[in-house]
């Protein structure tokens, strides 16, 4: 059985590879070197499919996603496209019967969002956002040091997410054509982790400064909630910081270093700032092999959603970046109408 506190897959379930570009590397890449049994890849371009399937030894390639997902020899396929292909890519393959996990941001949008869920519930399939810090083992036990009560009562969440990356007006992240800017790529991160730890907020106050390009630089939110909770929330593309995080509450503190939303160590302070606990958990490859066993956790199941990350927090999630986007004054194709059908490109994608 998949055990998700180890991310060891039995490599009785078999994952398709839906894009060939970055990300579909490194969570390929981890899925091999923990036991997953990637199947098969699959590409607009049948030369990029083989190239990818040669580099990472995948059985089979296909030149195309429609063939992917009707690869019998295929039960979940994981989107690794740039967000506006989210939704089409994540259609189709439900559609095929396959069991999703897509990569975040989940959409571009929560009707997007709704849409994937909704389709998934219908037919019985599993449709997981890649949000992989989630199921990270530092995460885990910082869900637990709150429950026990460790801290008190949770007053403040603080966490941000900047790094210099290319400021090429056509690069992905430039490219409001791509769902580009900050918010999607990078402000996803603190933001589902705000969320995490104390739901959805009341009310947003959202600020940011945008590029040439007319997306957005950097972005910074306070999420305010009824029971006077607060999260502020950041992120940039063009500068880089420490990308610490905290948790505050009434009886003291968690502290979670650089960089927060990868395998990071964590330490539990009281009020007076004495250390209560350090938690350093080792973690092979890069990490992603968490959600991967998150995901066949479910499918053997047989359940929908989870605990650490359901469908309808996903929803919620971009519910909440479509409110700081309003506010900002960023809009995407996405938003006006449905594009019934596009399946997009991946030559710039992740």
């Amino acid at each position: 059985m998949t055990d998700l506190s180890n991310g060891i897959s039995d490599g009785q379930l078999r994952w398709g590879i839906l894009g060939t570009g970055f990300i579909a590397g490194l969570q390929t890449q981890d899925l091999i070197e923990n036991g997953f049994t990637v199947q098969a890849v699959g590409s607009r371009m049948l030369e990029s499919s083989r190239a990818f399937a040669e580099k990472y030894g995948v059985p089979t390639a296909h030149d195309s996603y429609e063939a992917l997902v009707a690869d019998p020899e295929v039960d979940v396929i994981y989107i690794a496209t740039p967000h506006p292909f989210h939704h089409a890519n994540a259609l189709l393959a439900l559609n095929a019967g396959k069991h999703v996990l897509v990569e975040k941001s989940f959409t571009i949008n929560a009707r997007e969002a709704r849409e994937i869920v909704d389709l998934a519930e219908a037919k019985g399939l599993v449709a997981l956002e890649a949000m992989w810090t989630r199921f990270l083992p530092h995460m885990v036990r910082l869900r637990e040091i709150i429950q026990e009560g460790t801290i008190g009562e949770v007053r403040k969440v603080v966490a941000s997410h900047n790094q210099n990356l290319p400021t090429d007006p056509a690069h992905r992240l430039n490219d409001p054509a791509l769902g580009g800017g900050a918010l999607l790529d990078l402000g996803i991160y603190p933001i589902s982790f705000a969320i995490d730890i104390l739901g959805t907020p009341n009310t947003i106050r959202a600020s940011a400064s945008m590029t040439a390009t007319g997306v957005d630089r950097q972005t910074a939110a306070i999420f305010e909630y009824l029971g006077g909770q607060q999260a502020i929330v950041d992120c940039e593309l063009d500068a880089a910081s420490a990308n610490r995080a905290m948790v505050i509450g009434t009886e003291g503190w968690v502290d979670i270093e650089s960089t927060w939303y990868y395998p990071a160590p964590l330490t539990v302070f009281d009020p007076h700032g004495n250390v209560l606990e350090t938690f350093s958990q080792p973690v092979t490859s890069r990490g992603m092999q968490y959600q991967a066993a998150e995901m066949e956790r479910l499918v053997r199941a047989g359940d929908t959603a989870g605990t650490i990350l359901p469908p309808s927090e996903s929803i919620a999630i971009m519910a909440v970046m479509d409110e700081i986007r309003r506010q900002i004054g960023l809009t995407y194709d996405a938003d006006a109408a449905p594009a019934p059908g596009r399946t997009g490109s991946e030559q710039n994608g992740q």
